[in-house]
């Protein structure tokens, strides 16, 4: 089986989120035993399988996500990684469309960058869990339910509390969420210039910064997490007043991903480049 690794939302390699994609023959999956254990074998946040679906009219490509830990209902830079893949393969051009466990989600791909089409996280404000200060090593200023996404939205004061961030795992773990997406607004910086998610620098580049922390399902801090910039969207969409805006992801590697707020849904554009094209020999 052939398998690539794609990092995905950025322009250089080594950057980004990696991520594996996997295009199997059929039109089946595996069992899920078999699909789990490659996905722990690679060990990178996500795994991407799919297989063309011939005779689905809403749908081109049957699409699922395994951390190296389990299954996941919505994964943005696997999605952008597998469209990657199907473009430079000659058989994505122009816009797909993926079954999966969050129902018909859609890629296009014009020409350079690639835009998904995936639903908006719905943000309900709540009170912070007990422990969530502890856990995080810092007070929220607030925090959100993010619905079926299924994680917890949680502001901080400043940029650089959240780049200085050292949560404790253990404790993020058991938090009643599958994972904890920290934000805040993009700080000044001392020149007016920023760096981004490419390492190079220029003014006002993004508007929000995050970072993703997954213990739960086997992710540590995740690099960057496109299905979290649904629920980032909304947030800062409401507060700054504008539907298109850039969200920095301040994990070691660091990414970009462009959102444009759609009602129900939201846009997500990032480039991806691959640096890995293997062949699985064993166990396959």
């Amino acid at each position: 089986m052939r398998i690539r690794t794609v990092d995905a939302f950025t322009a250089r390699p080594y950057r980004g989120n990696p991520a594996a994609v996997a295009l199997l023959d059929g039109d089946a999956f595996p069992a899920d035993e078999r699909l789990q254990r490659i996905a722990g074998e690679l060990n990178l946040s996500e795994t991407a399988f799919a297989h063309p679906l011939p005779g689905d009219a809403e749908a081109d490509w049957a699409l699922r996500w395994f951390t190296p830990a389990a299954e996941v209902d919505l994964c943005g830079h696997a999605t952008l990684a597998t469209a990657h893949v199907l473009n430079e393969d000659g058989i994505g051009v122009g816009t797909v469309r993926f079954r999966t466990r969050s129902g018909v989600l859609s890629a296009a791909a014009p020409g350079g960058a690639i835009t998904l089409d995936f639903p908006t996280a719905p943000l309900t404000h709540r009170p912070a869990p007990p422990g969530l200060a502890a856990a995080l090593g810092t007070e929220p200023v607030s925090v959100y339910d993010t619905g079926p996404l299924g994680d917890l939205l949680v502001e901080l004061t400043d940029e650089e509390t959240l780049r200085a961030l050292a949560p404790d795992s253990s404790a993020v773990r058991g938090l009643p969420h599958r994972g904890v997406i920290v934000t805040a607004l993009a700080g000044p910086s001392p020149d007016g210039a920023r760096e981004d998610g490419d390492g190079e620098t220029g003014t006002g580049r993004y508007d929000y910064v995050s970072r993703m922390f997954a213990p739960s399902v086997g992710i540590p801090e995740d690099p960057v997490t496109g299905s979290a910039h649904t629920a980032l969207a909304p947030l800062w969409s409401g507060r700054l007043g504008r539907d298109s805006l850039t969200g920095l992801q301040c994990s070691a590697r660091t990414g970009l991903v462009r959102t444009t707020l759609r009602g129900g849904r939201t846009e997500l554009t990032g480039d991806a480049v691959t640096v890995l094209d293997a062949k699985l020999c064993a166990g396959w």
